[in-house]
């Protein structure tokens, strides 16, 4: 008898969970060891005697506290307002009859297509310009519109009932209170994935930030670990970065599992047909 295909499919998603989680179970790993510890031949792949002190350690390291709020703040600022943004985007293409519907869809597709990496420099140039590098403005304002969340967002306006929003505008309701009152309710888990998406996103990036500040008040925390070379006295004290890291990326794995939930139920709301 053959392997029954459940039990091959569980093979494969748990060997495949398995590789992606051993840089994770490393991290946490070299963060409970003692820094002699982290070369050891042969390796120590459990803390025998775990250093819970290295995560307090890495906390008290200088504007470490400050590079995480920063980063926490401009994600959900730049979450904020393309939610706004997107929305009002989204359901213009997606709901309101106008001319030029299509060539401005695709003018947004367009530039949905162009690697964000080609607009920093004239980003760069413009945030000098208003003198706005090394402030708040530099890192959030030019994020606040998204292409991937106006598409993501119009595909889940496209799947509400069309009868729903006659009836709506038989009463004599406007635009903006569909909007607020029956599309964005009923559109809750695809708002939900974009928001985690962007802010995951944003949390994360490196480049722009590292270009676009200057002090250790304003760099946010991707940014800031690479500054936090912290030394134990007789070289790199490895375990306390691999603490740092850990403690960095808690914001994101606790908002994967408190929305995860509406992730998936994402997937399945907002199909890909008009």
């Amino acid at each position: 008898m053959g392997t029954p295909p459940n039990v091959m499919k569980f093979i494969v998603l748990a060997g495949g969970a398995t590789l992606f989680c051993i840089p994770l179970w490393w991290m946490i790993n070299t963060s409970l060891l003692a820094n002699q510890q982290v070369f050891m031949n042969p390796p120590q792949f459990f803390p025998l005697d775990p250093q819970w002190k290295n995560f307090l350690i890495a906390w008290r390291q200088p504007d470490f506290a400050r590079y995480l709020a920063n980063s926490l703040f401009v994600a959900f600022a730049i979450v904020l307002g393309q939610l706004i943004t997107s929305s009002l985007a989204a359901y213009a293409i997606a709901r309101v009859p106008f001319r030029g519907k299509r060539i401005a869809y695709a003018l947004i597709l367009t530039t949905f297509m162009i690697p964000v990496q080609v607009t920093f420099i004239p980003m760069f140039l413009m945030m000098r310009q208003l003198n706005w590098i090394d402030t708040y403005q530099a890192l959030i304002v030019p994020f606040l519109g998204s292409a991937f969340a106006t598409f993501w967002l119009v595909q889940a306006f496209r799947q509400v009932p069309q009868l729903i929003l006659d009836a709506a505008q038989i009463d004599g309701a406007s635009h903006w209170w569909i909007l607020w009152r029956i599309v964005l309710p009923l559109c809750k888990p695809s708002l939900l994935a974009v928001a985690f998406l962007n802010f995951v996103f944003h949390f994360n990036d490196l480049f722009w930030p590292l270009i676009s500040t200057q002090s250790n008040t304003m760099r946010t925390i991707p940014v800031g670990l690479t500054y936090m070379v912290a030394t134990d006295g007789s070289g790199t004290a490895w375990t306390i970065l691999m603490a740092s890291s850990l403690l960095a990326t808690l914001p994101t794995l606790l908002l994967f599992i408190a929305g995860q939930k509406y992730f998936i139920q994402s997937n399945t709301h907002a199909g890909l047909k008009e």
